[in-house]
């Protein structure tokens, strides 16, 4: 756990190339998510080396770095302070003129990082060696800027696809509104859980108003975001999709059929908002400035919104129509199967960041049924990855680095936030994210087997998974689908630990082997380096 997070953002800073090299900075559940003018001049793997980083991840529009939760989000307030400040922090973490952090330890490199990236002490001796490095700094200068240049270059191609782009727009969308989603929804089941036991009835309205206004007006905020990721005015595209959900829409009809307020719905308000960004930037690039002010507004509000209404929620509305009927049939149908795959393909997905693209989807199927089937298939991924953790804590006992990894990392991770074992644990090691990978899609085709057998588990809200969905579980009746759901982590579990105990790590991994330069038994203190990732 990282105990001074102004001290982590001082470290990182000078790693990512300083102030004038970060262009953005936002943060989500566990990553902090910077946008930078030149990637080249970032130092992987000193951040990766920089106590407390879990990971770093690059999608093309921002560098992420990954912290976990809680934590992320005092890092984030430092990093930005130190921004604020210049990059030069306070006494106690301001770097040193000669690299090292105020306290005199190295600011970007641990103990173990590799000895020719940190430059050593010059001694007499050591002059003619000293002086060969200065006559080559400059050479080696132009190669590091090649290979950075290429790196981006490769980067920057890789991620350029059009899906890619799409999902990443979607997720910066929607991600700013997970902490309501979990809000209100952990309130809804509070409330749920109030009316079954028939406790408290004068408190429960109160509690089904405060979870059900902000679904109520979502495609509001889901307008806002889009407007601003698309560069358009957010109020405008936040007044756009408004429209959606406004009561009188009911007096309008479309294709000779009356609206229902909350047509389409989340995708109804982003296809209006985005609608409404291309109006706007239309009308601000033809219409001279004394106009622009009335009439750009004016043209983006009434050209987008008779669109919305007449065309854009109708469709929107039979896509999520498809939506829920597809969901509902896969589950039903084959079950186990679809299980087995969103439950073994999720984790990938997470490593990727293009998990928050699902958020449409679910935000979709509970506005019309009140809960998703989806998430809890997909959170049995985060069950694998807590039985595949558990194993190699089994297994390389010797290794008290990586241990001490697991034990910080564990308690997240039984609480669906699988992202600090996934960069700190199994991914690292290669093979154990793959085994993590069959423990939850066994776990994903229990839970679908049950829901082909008619016992269907749903989620009234997004955000947490694990043990912390427990609250917020709904289907048939909360005690059988909560032993579905339970029975599904447990299976994830076991798995993850079965496949990554027997199969995900080299023979003899476990066992205190030589020295193979000294022949000697390796000290505690010294542990094996990790088997590195596969390509």
């Amino acid at each position: 756990m990282i105990k001074d997070p102004h001290a982590t953002a001082a470290a990182l800073l000078p790693l990512v190339g300083g102030p004038a090299n970060v262009t953005s900075v936002a943060h989500c559940m566990t990553r902090l998510r910077l946008g930078l003018a030149d990637r080249s001049r970032v130092d992987d793997e000193a951040l990766r080396a920089v106590p407390g980083v879990l990971g770093v991840v690059e999608d093309g529009a921002s560098y992420q770095v990954v912290l976990g939760p809680g934590v992320v989000g005092r890092v984030t307030a430092a990093f930005e302070a130190l921004l604020a400040a210049g990059g030069t922090g306070t006494a106690d973490d301001r770097a040193d003129g000669d690299g090292r952090n105020g306290d005199g330890e190295d600011g970007g490199k641990s103990a173990g990082a590799d000895d020719a990236s940190v430059a050593p002490a010059v001694t007499p001796a050591a002059d003619t060696a000293a002086d060969t490095a200065v006559d080559t700094t400059a050479d080696t200068a132009d190669a590091l800027a090649r290979r950075g240049a290429e790196l981006k270059a490769r980067q920057k191609a890789r991620n350029a696809t059009p899906l890619k782009t799409v999902l990443r727009r979607v997720a910066d969308i929607f991600v700013p509104l997970i902490p309501a989603l979990i809000g209100c929804g952990i309130v809804a089941g509070i409330a749920g859980l109030l009316t079954n036991l028939r406790w408290l009835p004068g408190l429960t309205p109160a509690l089904t108003a405060l979870s059900s206004a902000f679904m109520a007006l979502i495609a509001v905020f889901v307008g806002h975001n889009t407007a601003r990721e698309f560069g358009g005015t957010p109020v405008l595209g936040g007044a756009v999709a408004a429209v959606v959900v406004y009561p009188g829409v009911a007096k309008v009809t479309a294709f000779g059929t009356a609206l229902a307020p909350g047509q389409g719905g989340v995708l109804g308000a982003l296809a209006a908002a985005v609608l409404g960004t291309y109006v706007e930037k239309w009308c601000r690039a033809r219409l001279p400035g004394t106009l622009d002010v009335l009439l750009t507004p004016t043209l983006t509000v009434l050209v987008s919104g008779l669109l919305t209404l007449y065309v854009l929620m109708y469709a929107a509305g039979e896509v999520a129509t498809a939506i829920g009927t597809a969901a509902d049939w896969l589950l039903t149908t084959t079950g186990a199967l679809a299980g087995l795959i969103l439950g073994g393909l999720f984790l990938p997905l997470v490593m990727l960041g293009l998990h928050q693209a699902l958020i449409p989807i679910h935000t979709t199927l509970i506005e019309q049924q009140g809960h998703t089937v989806l998430l809890p298939v997909l959170a049995m991924a985060g069950a694998g990855q807590v039985g595949a953790a558990a194993a190699v804590y089994v297994r390389l006992r010797h290794d008290t680095s990586l241990r001490t990894t697991i034990r910080s990392a564990l308690p997240a991770g039984l609480l669906g936030v699988g992202e600090p074992l996934i960069y700190g644990v199994s991914l690292p090691l290669g093979r154990p994210f793959l085994t993590a990978c069959v423990g939850g899609a066994a776990g994903g085709a229990f839970v679908g087997l049950f829901a082909m057998l008619g016992t269907e588990v749903g989620a009234t809200a997004i955000g947490p998974s694990g043990w912390a969905l427990f609250p917020l579980l709904a289907g048939g009746g909360w005690a059988v689908t909560a032993g579905v759901y339970g029975g599904g982590l447990l299976t994830g579990y076991a798995v993850g630990f079965l496949a990554t105990y027997f199969f995900g790590l080299p023979d003899g991994a476990g066992r205190p082997v030589c020295d193979p330069e000294k022949h000697e038994p390796r000290p505690a203190d010294r542990p094996w380096p990790r088997p590195a990732s596969p390509r």
